[in-house]
């Protein structure tokens, strides 16, 4: 079975966890998920500790344990600690501005972009060229920060566009004459 399967999840202090049939509630500070297990996976509670094992021995059922798992342990972590995603903004006159509900980007065109946040996403602008996506659901949190940075991701030559805040731009040479 696969490593990722074998560890059981430990209940942080402040999560409540509830099952019923094959779905698995959470509910924490920060908010409340809830996961819908695949049929060929088992799980059980035991005190604080939640473990998964496969029905069978096929593969597939094998893989989805481990799928499970980590889905799992997502939404646990999610409702404690929530996730966060950070983006800079590199270029002259890349702006970002968080109103409410709605974030106001100025990343070089001849318009503004107003991206409307999601239910359950908080985004936070601590300075005009960093943004902060945060939230419980890690899913979401990506997705969100993958759709922010699609509106101009960062080229290889001058590195201008937006970017994770950990990731690293491999720089290409200009033609030469």
């Amino acid at each position: 079975m696969s490593r990722i399967a074998n560890k059981p999840i430990e209940m942080p202090s402040g999560v409540n966890l509830s099952i019923s049939g094959q779905t698995l509630s959470a509910k924490g500070p920060k908010g409340e998920l809830s996961l819908t297990v695949h049929d060929d996976v088992t799980f059980e509670q035991n005190d604080n500790v939640l473990t998964f094992k496969p029905v069978n021995d096929e593969k597939s059922a094998v893989a989805m344990t481990g799928t499970m798992r980590s889905l799992a342990n997502n939404i646990v972590t999610g409702v404690s600690q929530g996730f966060e995603k950070r983006l800079n903004l590199v270029g002259v006159g890349y702006r970002a501005q968080a109103k409410g509900k709605v974030l106001n980007l100025s990343l070089g065109f001849s318009h503004p972009i107003d991206y409307q946040v999601p239910e359950g996403i908080t985004i936070e602008t601590p300075s005009q060229t960093e943004i902060v996506v945060s939230g419980c659901d890690k899913q979401k949190v990506g997705q969100v920060s993958a759709e922010i940075r699609a509106y101009r991701p960062p080229e290889p030559y001058k590195g201008k566009g937006v970017k994770y805040a950990d990731e690293h731009i491999i720089r290409k040479e200009a033609k030469k004459k």
